[in-house]
């Protein structure tokens, strides 16, 4: 999340803002949200009602991304066990409590669990 952050932020190659130490899960994970950002961005914005992804901060954009690519995508980083979406939703709004503003944790959580509304009754219609 932090070197997608360093990434939407300074326009860095994601391999130059991933920490050398970090997991091989990490960089898959950063590397496949980065690769479907434009989709990822696409559902933020059409749910972030009242703000369009450009206003969003590149902090509470990279959590959402994250986590929005784990309830979609859970086949998306090899090897990784998927989690349910609604642990995704409750690790990102984690993440927004811990390095981001006051409000982020509650926009975060709203735009996430508008998205997941939205696939499950999708699914319904299907």
């Amino acid at each position: 999340m932090i070197a997608l952050y360093q990434h939407d932020l300074t326009g860095r190659p994601l391999e130059q803002t991933l920490e050398p130490q970090a997991s091989p899960f990490a960089r898959a994970l950063a590397q496949a949200a980065a690769e479907r950002a434009q989709e990822l961005d696409e559902l933020i914005d059409r749910h972030a009602h009242g703000w369009s992804v450009q206003r969003i901060q590149p902090l509470e954009r990279s959590i959402m991304r994250v986590a929005l690519l784990e309830m979609l995508h859970p086949g998306a980083v090899p090897a990784h066990e998927p989690i349910p979406p609604e642990g995704a939703i409750e690790e990102a709004v984690e993440s927004a409590k811990t390095f981001c503003g006051a409000d982020a944790p509650g926009f975060v959580n709203g735009v996430l669990a508008a998205v997941l509304r939205e696939v499950r009754e999708n699914a319904r219609v299907r």
